[in-house]
């Protein structure tokens, strides 16, 4: 499980970073899906991405996160709500597409299913001014983003971003939606009326070198929006490797290359709440998953973006 923090640092992490010129983009795919096959983890930089600099690293103004959970007698409640029984209805039919490839036709019916499902769940909420679209990039899938505008909403540059094969990314995937859904039966969050708005994202092209991601990120820096908070769920419905050596069940946190306060605040809101060898295989299917597990995920889920909307220090 990976938790990507700072918007504009995503993923450098364990990462190779690939350019490959305009020319020679058709033979150097295959260089590509060379090191993908070998699990080499890597950032396609062919467009020129340079938000990954260490200067553009340093320019990120430090953000005081709070130093505990202030709304349990809220999210408790909530969090009573969530259920594996609509975590399968979400992920049985995600994972029935052949395949969700960025570059291909499935994987774009897959971005179209999922958009339709978000504004599904916006419309029956009654969220006022929620919206969900799909950001479109230069291959066939798209991403999708959906927003529950808070009071600040006319800030442009302030977002809280709690955000995404059945495990790899299907389960991540559906962990956020059904934390959405969730989200939505407070009534003052669908109202508009907490601080900070909220945002999730559900990225195309992360097989691919997180493409869906750095288009998204570089837009927003383009546009001068600052993300607070940012958590990213991935590959949440794992948990056997763990259990089979008699361990018990964790959520892991990434703690190299991420922001150490937001850091603080995540492991705050698990204590307060409560990898697979299938990824990349026909295997990863949704007879591997481990819902309770995926639950746990979902509670996180819940807790970290209710305590970021409700923070005012942000």
């Amino acid at each position: 499980m990976k938790f990507r923090v700072l918007a504009i640092t995503l993923a450098t992490s364990c990462a190779t970073a690939l350019s490959i010129p305009s020319h020679e983009a058709q033979s150097n795919l295959r260089t590509k899906f060379k090191l993908l096959a070998q699990e080499t983890r890597l950032i396609d930089m062919t467009e020129g991405l340079d938000t990954f600099s260490a200067s553009v690293e340093k320019s990120i103004a430090a953000v005081i996160y709070p130093a505990t959970v202030a709304h349990q007698s809220v999210v408790e409640p909530l969090l009573t709500n969530l259920s594996t029984a609509s975590l399968r209805s979400y992920l049985e039919p995600f994972t029935q597409f052949q395949n969700r490839y960025y570059n291909s036709t499935y994987g774009a019916q897959s971005s179209a299913w999922l958009l339709e499902t978000v504004q599904d769940l916006l419309a029956s909420s009654g969220a006022i001014n929620a919206t969900a679209y799909t950001f479109k990039h230069n291959f066939l899938k798209s991403s999708v983003i959906a927003t529950i505008p808070g009071l600040n909403a006319r800030d442009a540059d302030r977002v809280n971003n709690p955000a995404p094969g059945a495990d790899d990314d299907g389960s991540g995937s559906v962990t956020i939606l059904e934390a959405l859904r969730v989200l939505l039966l407070d009534e003052d969050v669908k109202a508009g009326k907490a601080p900070n708005s909220l945002e999730f994202h559900w990225y195309s092209g992360e097989e691919g070198g997180l493409l869906g991601s750095v288009d998204v990120w570089k837009q927003y820096k383009a546009e001068g929006k600052n993300a607070k908070t940012m958590l990213q769920q991935d590959m949440a419905g794992y948990s056997k490797g763990t259990t089979d050596k008699g361990k018990p069940e964790v959520v892991g946190v990434i703690t190299d290359h991420v922001d150490e306060g937001l850091t603080t605040f995540i492991t705050e809101v698990i204590d307060a709440v409560n990898s697979s060898p299938y990824i990349h295989t026909s295997q990863d299917t949704i007879a591997t998953v481990n819902f309770d597990h995926m639950l746990q995920h979902a509670k996180l889920t819940v807790g970290l973006a209710y305590e970021s909307a409700y923070a005012t220090e942000l």
